[in-house]
């Protein structure tokens, strides 16, 4: 079975080891998925850089969130601005609003945990 690779964005990213932004990060790596890791503070998970900027990623698949709602009203346009496929919502992650406006705009949104999903091969 050939798997494709997801070029995914983490919302959220952390260094700290015991965050699961920084789990998804590692498994998603594992599994060959490109990744761009975002967080509030610089630094590395593994070989990937931890970017702090909004920055304009091309053909990003997946968009995976590790912030609670409150905290991603000031991502809204930018995560819609990158046209990805879908949002995956983790576990406490969920939001109406965001989710209402990504479906609008065509983008598929999931209520999942990324790490059960890489691990189950339903990434």
């Amino acid at each position: 079975m050939i798997m494709e690779l997801k070029k995914t964005l983490v919302i959220g990213a952390s260094e700290n080891p015991a965050r699961y932004s920084n789990m998804a990060v590692q498994k998603l790596n594992a599994h060959k998925h490109p990744v761009i890791a975002l967080g509030l503070r610089t630094g590395k998970i593994g070989n990937t850089v931890i970017e702090t900027e909004h920055k304009d990623f091309e053909n990003i698949d997946t968009v995976t969130l590790y912030l609670n709602p409150q905290r991603q009203k000031e991502y809204y346009d930018y995560i819609l601005s990158l046209h990805p496929k879908r949002i995956i919502f983790n576990p406490g992650t969920e939001n109406d609003e965001l989710s209402g406006l990504a479906k609008t705009n065509g983008i598929a949104v999931e209520e999942a945990c990324t790490l059960v999903m890489l691990s189950t091969n339903q990434y």
